[in-house]
């Protein structure tokens, strides 16, 4: 988890969002596969808090590297660091949130290279929506759907957000959350994840090819 962060958007089918804007850049440590998954897992379902001391460090490390794409488009009211939302059931069965780790280290990161950020736990998930786990693409964006709501009273007018999560699959978690702050008049420069989901045929031990030249409406990060 030392190497550069990766442009892995087109790999999420759930992201596309049919309207010929392009995805939401979103950024990856690493693949989520082999040791990496076992690790991930261990992390969020077996209750190994002490990973956070390996896995914080290596998101701080990656979005270190972003300072320079996000820092020349963040304004005076500055970035907020939104961590994707849990289902509550899953809140309440780990008892803390993962994801909030990780926002916290990007946050400190980002501050250390000039960039005024703060966490802002935005989004919540209704309890009617299930774990997204086992779930295929289709399943989970209609679980999702419209379930993710806007705590408006923590947004900053004139901010940005910048999404982080731990894990990219189909891209449905990052969507939703990306039409509910953008429905709030919030924009959303895009996403850090700890670990995605490789394509079926993707060789997992090779490193990804290149950037995306993909442009978000948001996005003015010189990736292309």
């Amino acid at each position: 988890m030392t190497g550069p962060v990766r442009r892995v958007e087109e790999g999420a089918p759930r992201l596309d969002r049919l309207d010929g804007v392009a995805p939401m850049p979103v950024w990856a440590v690493c693949d989520y596969a082999g040791p990496v998954r076992d690790v991930v897992v261990s992390w969020k379902d077996r209750e190994r808090a002490d990973l956070d001391a390996l896995l914080a460090p290596a998101m701080r490390r990656a979005a270190a590297g972003l300072v320079p794409l996000v820092g020349p488009v963040v304004g005076q009211a500055g970035l907020l660091v939104v961590p994707a939302p849990s289902a509550p059931g899953s809140r309440l069965r780990r008892g803390r949130e993962p994801v909030g780790v990780l926002a916290g280290a990007v946050a400190a990161a980002l501050r250390d290279g000039g960039v005024p950020a703060v966490v802002v736990p935005a989004l919540r998930r209704r309890r009617t929506t299930r774990d997204q786990v086992g779930l295929g693409a289709r399943a989970r964006g209609r679980n999702l759907g419209a379930s993710v709501r806007v705590r408006r009273r923590a947004l900053r007018e004139g901010a940005t957000c910048l999404l982080v999560d731990d894990v990219l699959t189909t891209g449905a978690t990052l969507a939703a959350a990306e039409r509910a702050l953008t429905g709030a008049a919030t924009p959303v420069l895009g996403a850090l994840v700890l670990a995605a989901t490789p394509p079926p045929d993707a060789v997992t031990e090779s490193p990804h090819d290149g950037w995306s030249s993909a442009v978000h409406p948001t996005d003015t990060l010189g990736l292309a």
